[in-house]
C-alpha cells in the first residue's frame, strides 16, 4: 500500500469549532497510526467571509492542541500552494482537462459537469421549472466507517459559477488529486457530497480515495448538530479558560471512537497505537461539557509543577494580578502548588487564591451568615488567637494538634474552630488545608485577620 496521505481542509470564516478540531484530530491520528502524512489545506475561496484573524486562529488552535501538520502553510511541502486562493492556475488547468473530455457545458453563464447516462426532461414541482434528469448508475462508496454506501447523482451540477469562481466540489476533488490524498476523513454531513466527488474523480481518470465519514457531534441538549453558537463549542474559549490541551485531545478522541476497553484517560502514544478507522462509531456522539471538565481536572492534577506554574502565571496575569506574581515568586509558587489539588479548573485560580494576595478580599455574605451566627464564633476566635500566637507557623501538624487540643479542652470539635478560622482568614468556607494556608500566609497576617474579624 502506498503511504497514507490525509488532509484537514478548514475555511477561515469563523472561530475554530470543536467539531473541526475533532476532524483534524482523527486525520492526524490516522496519519500517525499508519506512518502517513497529515496535510493542512486552507479552503479560503470565500473572500467575503475569510479573515486573516480566523486563518491565524486555525494555525494557533492546531498548534496548541499539538496537531502539527507535515505539509501545508508555514511548513511547505511538494504539493503546494496549500491555500486554495493561490491555486487558481491549477483549477484552470484541470477545468481545461475536463472540457477536453466533453464532460462540461455552459448554461446561464455557469459551467456544469455533465453526467453520463440516458437523459430526459422532467418538470420539477418544487423548483417550478423543467430540469434534465440523468439515468445514472449509482456511485458506490466503500466507506471505512459506514460500509458500502450507494448514492445516485441524477442531475448535472455546477462546477464553476457564473462569476468565474469554481465551486467546492470541483476544487476539493482537484486538490485531492494533485496532493495525492489517499484517505478522506471528514464529517458525516459531507456524505451527501461524496457521490458528486466520486463522479469527478472518475471523469479525471484519477483513483478514488478511501472515504471515512465520522459521526456528528450533537449539542448537549436537544436534537441537532453542535454549532459554533452552542456553549462549549469554541476551542479558543478553552484556551482562555486555562484548559489543558492534552485533556481536550483525549476527550475529543472519545467523541465517536472507542479504544476497545473501558479506559478514558489515555496518553497520546497509546491512542495513536490503538486508533484505526474501524474503531470509529457510526452513531453520533453527544457533547458533554461536564465530562470534558472532569477529564481536564484529571490532567490538571497530574500536571508537573513547572507546567502548572506557567499556566497559573498566564491565568493570573490575564486577571490583572501581575504585581502579586512579581512581588514574591517563592510565595506565588507556594500558593499555586497548594491550590493545584483543590481547584476544578485553572480559571478558578484568581478567585480561589485572591485572599493570599490582598487584604481587600471578599467576605462571602452567605458564609458569614452561616459561620458567625453559630455557637460563639468570637469566643472561638479569641481562643485561637491566644493559641496560635504561641504556635510554630512552619509546622502544619503542630498547628493542627494545638487547635485539636484547644477543641478537646472545651469539649468541641476541630470543625467548630476551623469554620470561623477559615472565614476570618479567607472570607469563605472552602479552600486548601487550614494549617497549610496559615503557614503560607504567615503568623502576622493570620492573627491580624482574626483580630480584625473579632473587632468587626
Amino acid at each position: 500500500m502506498s503511504q497514507v496521505r490525509v488532509r484537514f481542509a478548514p475555511s477561515p470564516t469563523g472561530f475554530f469549532h470543536i467539531g473541526s478540531a475533532r476532524t483534524a484530530l482523527f486525520n492526524w491520528l490516522y496519519a500517525k497510526h499508519t506512518g502517513g502524512v497529515f496535510v493542512l489545506r486552507i479552503e479560503d475561496t470565500d473572500q467575503a467571509r475569510n479573515t486573516d484573524e480566523y486563518l491565524e486562529l486555525i494555525y494557533q488552535s492546531l498548534s496548541w492542541l499539538g496537531l502539527k501538520w507535515d505539509e501545508g502553510p508555514k511548513v511547505g511541502g511538494n504539493y503546494g500552494p496549500y491555500l486554495q486562493s493561490q491555486r487558481a492556475g491549477i483549477y484552470k488547468e484541470y477545468l481545461e482537462k475536463l472540457k477536453a473530455t466533453g464532460r462540461t457545458y455552459e448554461k446561464d453563464g455557469a459551467i456544469y459537469f455533465k453526467l453520463l447516462g440516458e437523459r430526459h426532461e422532467v418538470y420539477d414541482e418544487h423548483r417550478k421549472k423543467t430540469v434534465t434528469k440523468v439515468k445514472n448508475a449509482p456511485a458506490v462508496i466503500d466507506d471505512q466507517i459506514r460500509g458500502r454506501v450507494e448514492r445516485v447523482e441524477d442531475e448535472d451540477f455546477v462546477i464553476v459559477r457564473s462569476d468565474g469562481n469554481p465551486v467546492f466540489h470541483f476544487v476539493n476533488v482537484v486538490d485531492d488529486i494533485t496532493m495525492n490524498i489517499t484517505h478522506v476523513i471528514r464529517g458525516e454531513d459531507h456524505l451527501s457530497n461524496t457521490s458528486k466527488h466520486v463522479e469527478l474523480f472518475k471523469a479525471f481518470g484519477a483513483p478514488v480515495p478511501s472515504y471515512a465519514h465520522i459521526p456528528l457531534i450533537l449539542k448537549q441538549v436537544g436534537p441537532g448538530k453542535m454549532s459554533k453558537r452552542d456553549q462549549g463549542a469554541l476551542i479558543e474559549d478553552y484556551k482562555k479558560r486555562g484548559y489543558i490541551p492534552e485533556a481536550i485531545v483525549n476527550f475529543l478522541c472519545l467523541l465517536g471512537w472507542n479504544p476497545g476497553d473501558n479506559r478514558e484517560k489515555m496518553p497520546i502514544e497509546d491512542i495513536i497505537k490503538l486508533f484505526d478507522l474501524p474503531g470509529i462509531n457510526q452513531s453520533n456522539a453527544r457533547f458533554d461539557d461536564k465530562k470534558l471538565a472532569h477529564m481536564n481536572l484529571a490532567y490538571l492534577l497530574e500536571l508537573p509543577q513547572d507546567s502548572f506554574l506557567s499556566l497559573a502565571t498566564t491565568i493570573l496575569t490575564r486577571a490583572n494580578a501581575t504585581d502579586a506574581l512579581l512581588a514574591n515568586p517563592d510565595y506565588f509558587k507556594a500558593v499555586m502548588l497548594l491550590s493545584q489539588p483543590k481547584i476544578k479548573s485553572a480559571e478558578e485560580l484568581p478567585k480561589y487564591t485572591a485572599y493570599f494576595f490582598t487584604e481587600d478580599y471578599i467576605h462571602v455574605p452567605e458564609v458569614k451568615a452561616k459561620v458567625m451566627t453559630k455557637g460563639d464564633p468570637k469566643a472561638r476566635l479569641t481562643e485561637l488567637i491566644e493559641v496560635l500566637s504561641q504556635s510554630d507557623f512552619t509546622n502544619d501538624i503542630a498547628m493542627e494538634e494545638s487547635i485539636k487540643a484547644l477543641a478537646a479542652k472545651n469539649n468541641l470539635g476541630f470543625g467548630d474552630y476551623q469554620a470561623v478560622a477559615r472565614y476570618a482568614v479567607s472570607g469563605t468556607n472552602v479552600g486548601p488545608s487550614l494549617t497549610a494556608m496559615f503557614r503560607i500566609l504567615g503568623r502576622d497576617k493570620v492573627l491580624n485577620r482574626m483580630q480584625k474579624t473579632l473587632d468587626s
